[in-house]
């Protein structure tokens, strides 16, 4: 049994694939669609990618002042340099060499105050060249919602995304102590 005593005397470590399915079954972790059990490997749930996409267009600007850029004014910039696209479940993506374009997993995250979460992308993918994050790896405690991937393609061949695929691996922390101030959302989705 799953108790408040062996919660405690693991605070501070990275769960393993029995914590992350004893955190499931009690609610304090959600995923939802929860990952089935082959899913849940060593210390990781493996994450799959949704089928909305957000493609960065052909924009006409001459450069980005990223110190006059505030919440607002980034999420009208976001929506004046970027289109959504969304495919369904058989269509393919093709994500071209030196090209971003922002993704979301399928599954919808939420994270106690007391759990911190890492997602790292699949390593079979790395190897052609596939980043799933430019620099944001790190999910705050309290976050909820599908989590925003950076998907770069860094290889010479265009790459393949299909909805449904494995496309990163979360790995999740225990803290000593909850946050005192949790994830607060940014208004920039993906949506």
């Amino acid at each position: 049994m799953y108790t408040k005593i062996y919660l405690d005397h693991y605070k501070g470590m990275r769960l393993s694939d029995r914590d992350i399915e004893k955190w499931l079954n009690k609610n304090q972790l959600i995923i939802v669609p929860k990952p089935s059990q082959n899913r849940i490997n060593g210390a990781t749930v493996d994450l799959k990618l949704s089928n909305k996409f957000r493609i960065f267009t052909e924009y006409k600007i001459d450069y980005i002042d990223t110190n006059r850029i505030s919440k607002k004014n980034n999420e009208l910039l976001q929506k004046k340099i970027t289109k959504q696209i969304e495919i369904n479940e058989r269509e393919i993506f093709f994500l071209h060499p030196g090209k971003l374009v922002l993704a979301l997993t399928l599954e919808c995250i939420t994270l106690p105050d007391n759990l911190i979460g890492w997602l790292d992308g699949k390593s079979s993918l790395a190897r052609l060249g596939l980043m799933v994050h430019a620099t944001s790896h790190r999910i705050d405690p309290g976050w909820s919602g599908h989590i925003v991937l950076e998907v770069y393609n860094s290889g010479n061949i265009p790459i393949a995304l299909r909805p449904n695929m494995l496309i990163g691996a979360l790995k999740l922390f225990n803290k000593t102590i909850a946050s005192a101030v949790p994830y607060a959302p940014d208004p920039i989705t993906v949506n």
